[in-house]
């Protein structure tokens, strides 16, 4: 009884220290991280793979429905893409040596097109009238066909190495621009006035502020641009005969040929390479931005 006369109500203190369930002792959140984590990668690689397997059925009743066998050449069955494109070791090491050659043309051209896309998208950031005097001329490279530059480039460049990666940072080089201006223009201008009344000056302002605003858009314009420039390696196969052949050269050597399966085998690993490159930036961009950018975070 307590000194007023009421009853006091005593709770064992092990009842305050042990669970009750083991949802508690694990922590309340971790059952459901876990389970989203689980949900997020299903929800990732599962759709891709239904769409490939109906892909791969609407392939299959073509080619043994739809075609004659003295049009199955046009779309050979999946079976047979493997065992001469795949599986045949002489093949394959072709498409393999095509593929590496017209690896070193993208990453070189890639690298080269988002060094100069930084320098002009900064250098149009800093005063109205640079971006007034340069944008206009990035706008008109984009949307001249690279297929009307490319007889200039060899009459200029010859026709070899370097013609291919010119082309490659040709049609790379306008996304990184738009992209990285777009992001050095989106920064608060509150926080920029803050910055000049604390008397930083205008690379300090970069260095700190714009450029790691920016890191969202920059990225996004790798990636659009890693994808533009495996199709700027694969253009100047064709067109520039000189030098370790390509995988461009060999889809138009397959093509003359009529051999279907080795034209989807070099088809394969052509897209294979621009989803690679593409998911490398995307990869480095999340990790270089997902502590501050909800883009890059984690579904909870």
């Amino acid at each position: 009884m307590s000194a007023r006369g009421r009853p006091v109500v005593e709770t064992p203190v092990v009842d305050l220290l042990v669970p009750r369930d083991h949802t508690s002792a694990s922590g309340p959140g971790d059952g459901g991280a876990g389970k989203a984590r689980i949900r997020a990668v299903i929800g990732t690689v599962v759709p891709p793979i239904v769409v490939a397997t109906v892909v791969v059925a609407i392939w299959l009743v073509v080619s043994y429905e739809v075609l004659s066998p003295r049009q199955r050449f046009l779309l050979p069955p999946p079976q047979q893409v493997i065992r001469v494109g795949f599986l045949d070791f002489h093949n394959l090491s072709e498409v393999l040596r095509g593929l590496w050659s017209t690896t070193q043309v993208a990453l070189v051209g890639l690298f080269i097109a988002i060094a100069l896309g930084l320098v002009f998208a900064i250098l149009m950031a800093q005063a109205l009238w640079i971006e007034r005097s340069f944008y206009p001329y990035a706008v008109i490279l984009q949307t001249i066909p690279i297929i009307a530059l490319v007889p200039l480039i060899g009459f200029w460049f010859k026709y070899d190495f370097r013609s291919r990666v010119i082309v490659c940072v040709l049609i790379s080089l306008f996304p990184i621009i738009t992209n990285t201006l777009f992001g050095l223009h989106s920064v608060d201008r509150g926080l920029l006035d803050l910055f000049r009344l604390h008397g930083a000056g205008r690379v300090a302002a970069l260095r700190k502020l714009q450029l790691p605003a920016a890191m969202p858009a920059m990225f996004a314009g790798f990636r659009i641009s890693a994808g533009l420039s495996v199709i700027g390696a694969i253009v100047g196969d064709f067109f520039f005969r000189e030098g370790q052949p390509g995988i461009g050269r060999l889809i138009d050597v397959y093509r003359s040929q009529l051999a279907s399966e080795r034209l989807f085998t070099a088809i394969f690993f052509s897209s294979l390479l621009g989803l690679t490159v593409f998911w490398v930036f995307g990869f480095i961009g999340n990790r270089a931005i997902r502590s501050w950018h909800d883009s890059a975070r984690e579904p909870e």
